[in-house]
């Protein structure tokens, strides 16, 4: 008798709850100490993942398959890698620069 294929859905709740709790057991394990919004953050995500079966209402966040949004998955992905000592500044924009090196400025001899 053979089974049927993977309930995909099913899947990603658990590879969702899996990854939650692996970034909080990573912190714990490194030391590194989470801020009050980011344990918050993980503990409301995996409440309403294990409530609703996905961390987001809107359809518009995200894909219909998918149980975190588009931002949920970037913000646990920070918090991974805060946890793994991997913490980088965030480079989110620049601006209204120039895309390239600054002109050089002319003295005025002509």
């Amino acid at each position: 008798m053979r089974k049927g294929p993977p309930d995909a859905k099913a899947q990603a709740r658990r590879a969702a709850l899996n990854a939650l709790k692996r970034a909080r057991r990573t912190a714990a394990r490194k030391g590194v100490e989470l801020s009050d919004w980011e344990g918050e953050f993980l503990g409301s995500v995996e409440d309403r993942i294990k409530t609703y079966g996905r961390a987001f209402g809107d359809p518009d966040k995200g894909a219909p398959g998918t149980i975190l949004s588009v931002l949920q998955g970037v913000k646990l992905k920070e918090i991974a890698a805060k946890a793994k000592g991997e913490k980088k500044p965030m480079a989110r924009g620049k601006g209204f620069r120039r895309n390239g090196a600054p002109a050089a400025a002319t003295d005025g001899e002509d």
